[in-house]
């Protein structure tokens, strides 16, 4: 079969076919290295061996001065995310809406969180951890994440998970993102939703953490959602990913970056990363949990913990959209995350990446003067496995199906009934 490239350059020979391809590469390689330190979107990151490798690190020239700059990395995830034009219906006038698609990242990684865990889970190995320690809810995405990234790494995951009162004596299951864990062997710890909220998930932690230590493990524990100043680190590395991705289209400049929030490092990495390089994107969160002056607060603290210099109120804008709460949605969320699905082809997780691009639709639809005109880039998180804790919600959404019709006498062609 001949393969055509996928640039319309014409080639009269192989000779001009490689030198073209060739040209191509160094242009790649010039703007995946230009910017000291390794990169996502190297080509190395395409060498057999590089996935899962220990890499040293340099961060980019417009974040050299932040601190806590970690000196490697590991390859965790499948980099860079592909960003494509998103038809959604009823925007603005000349509005254009584009996704990146942190999505794929990794099938059993996919998401946001596998950015973060490059860099916190190099310094677990870095400081001898045996094992890791994180929390989350009993539908986590990033426990699902640690627990696969862990394992990768040959490293006992232990995963706190919060649930309901009614539940936390039960089996949990195997629904979705716990069918993930489970399979892995991540050691699993239920606590209610009334002891998370009165105990605190650093104390939590730090109970695991006393046991093992007196087990004589050597655990390293991991905040919610990877989000602290290290993990921050993740977001920032997207954005020159980003930068990489634009300088070699050439054609297409955002005006603003839209992301669901749930911990806070993603958002204080983007909007970090935006405001020191040179895309400029405006950086806009949907909070799903917390209001957004507890969101405001956090990015404060982990951008602090960089000494950017500078004031989360600057840098990024973060408005309510969690709805009912934490990972409840309403119908009218659910609805949206399958009509979106029908209509795009993109399924939207329900707890971070659904609500966030629900509100960014009222919003366009509220005020569309403000968003007239304008190319959004809007960030999908991952999270398709919570839509398994969804399936008694969403079953009457869901696309038809019949029993084919078929003739009382059809004959039988041969080759074609064979049972595969």
């Amino acid at each position: 079969m001949l393969l055509r490239p996928a640039l319309p350059v014409a080639v009269s020979s192989t000779l001009p076919l490689i030198s073209h391809l060739a040209a191509v590469r160094r242009r790649c390689s010039i703007a995946a290295t230009g910017m000291a330190g390794v990169s996502a979107a190297s080509p190395a990151a395409a060498q057999i061996g590089s996935f899962l490798s220990k890499k040293p690190y340099a961060p980019p020239s417009w974040a050299s001065h932040l601190a806590l700059a970690p000196s490697h990395t590991f390859s965790l995830g499948h980099f860079p995310t592909p960003i494509h034009k998103w038809n959604l219906p009823n925007l603005p006038e000349g509005t254009e809406v584009w996704i990146k698609r942190d999505d794929l990242s990794g099938m059993q990684l996919s998401g946001n969180k596998v950015r973060k865990l490059e860099f916190l889970l190099s310094d677990a190995v870095a400081q001898g951890a045996d094992c890791v320690i994180t929390v989350g809810g009993i539908q986590s995405n990033h426990c699902r994440a640690t627990a696969v990234a862990a394992k990768y790494l040959n490293l006992d995951c232990y995963l706190i998970l919060r649930t309901s009162k009614l539940l936390v004596d039960q089996d949990p299951g195997l629904v979705g993102n716990l069918l993930v864990e489970r399979l892995l062997g991540a050691h699993i710890d239920l606590v209610s939703k009334e002891e998370y909220g009165k105990i605190g998930s650093v104390a939590l932690a730090d109970l695991l953490k006393n046991k093992l230590l007196e087990e004589g493990r050597k655990p390293y524990v991991i905040p919610v959602g990877g989000s602290n100043s290290l993990g921050t680190w993740g977001y920032i590395e997207a954005v020159r990913e980003l930068e990489q991705q634009i300088q070699l289209s050439g054609d297409v400049q955002f005006d603003d970056i839209v992301v669901a929030c749930g911990s806070g490092g993603t958002i204080a990495g983007l909007a970090l990363g935006s405001k020191l390089s040179s895309l400029t994107a405006k950086v806009h969160a949907f909070s799903v949990c917390d209001d957004p002056e507890y969101f405001y607060d956090y990015v404060q603290g982990l951008i602090d913990g960089l000494q950017s210099g500078l004031d989360s109120h600057d840098i990024v804008s973060i408005q309510n959209a969690k709805g009912l709460g934490y990972a409840m949605n309403t119908a009218e969320e659910l609805k949206f995350v399958k009509d979106i699905a029908t209509a795009t082809g993109i399924v939207l997780d329900p707890v971070y990446s659904g609500k966030g691009a629900y509100a960014m639709l009222k919003d366009m639809a509220d005020n569309p003067s403000k968003w007239k005109g304008r190319k959004v880039l809007f960030v999908h998180t991952g999270g398709l496995l919570g839509l398994y804790d969804k399936v008694d919600q969403m079953s009457s959404l869901a696309g038809s199906w019949r029993r084919m019709d078929l003739e009382e006498s059809v004959p039988r062609k041969d080759g074609t009934g064979k049972m595969f």
